[in-house]
């Protein structure tokens, strides 16, 4: 029994209705056809993938950004964030992480520090991927702010699959680094903006594991650092 639950991987709750209907889906499939009810299964073990919620270890240094989201960095470089954060346009830069389907979706806190806005805004759904999915798509923003690296911005960005952001937080809550937050469904992106002046320890390319990769240390400034990924 306890191997059989060393391979079954912690779901995160909004998850558990999806996997119910698949798993209903299939077995409705295999009484119609046998090899329909298959598809059904491979689908219903996509589900619990997609919807899986791991342990992270996440650094415990108060001077670091860390990544909020699993997936590929789409972007890397000036920005300005989403007008409703009411940050300012200049002196800010952006790292964008692509989440595909098979990326875990649950977000965590790149940092502990206090919420200081949360603002929903609806939108498009155009591929997450593209830069300007961020002034178009559905959003939700979050500003969070500590002594050591400032002001930040975390931005759960909807995708052309994704259809629901789940955001368990709101202004005044208390966050740590690495701690859940919410998720999105089925293929998204989540944008970080800091300041210009600090040195984004990633590059384009690079994939990110949420909780764990250090996107920048507020204790080096300058220019993003190069990283050869090939």
């Amino acid at each position: 029994m306890d191997s059989l639950l060393s391979i079954i991987p912690k779901i995160h709750r909004e998850g558990l209705k999806f996997i119910f209907f698949f798993a209903f889906s299939a077995l409705i499939m295999f009484l119609i056809w046998t090899p329909l009810g298959w598809v059904g299964l491979v689908l219903t073990i996509w589900c619990i993938f997609f919807f899986r919620d791991p342990v992270r270890v996440t650094p415990r240094d108060e001077k670091l950004v860390i990544s909020p989201a699993d997936g590929v960095v789409s972007f890397v470089g000036p920005a300005a964030p989403p007008q409703e954060l009411e940050m300012g346009s200049e002196g800010w830069q952006r790292i964008s992480i692509f989440m595909n389907v098979f990326n875990c979706h649950v977000n965590r806190s790149p940092m502990n520090g206090t919420i200081i806005k949360s603002v929903y805004r609806p939108g498009k759904f155009l591929n997450a991927s593209l830069d300007k999915a961020s002034e178009d798509n559905e959003r939700q923003c979050l500003s969070i702010r500590n002594e050591q690296t400032g002001l930040i911005g975390v931005v759960q960005i909807a995708g052309l699959v994704a259809r629901r952001i789940v955001c368990d937080v709101e202004a005044g809550d208390v966050l740590k680094a690495g701690e859940r937050f919410g998720l999105i469904r089925f293929g998204s992106r989540l944008d970080v903006y800091v300041k210009a002046d600090l040195s984004a320890l990633v590059a384009k390319g690079q994939t990110m594991v949420a909780g764990e990769t250090v996107l920048a240390d507020s204790t080096r400034t300058g220019p993003a650092q190069e990283v050869d990924i090939r």
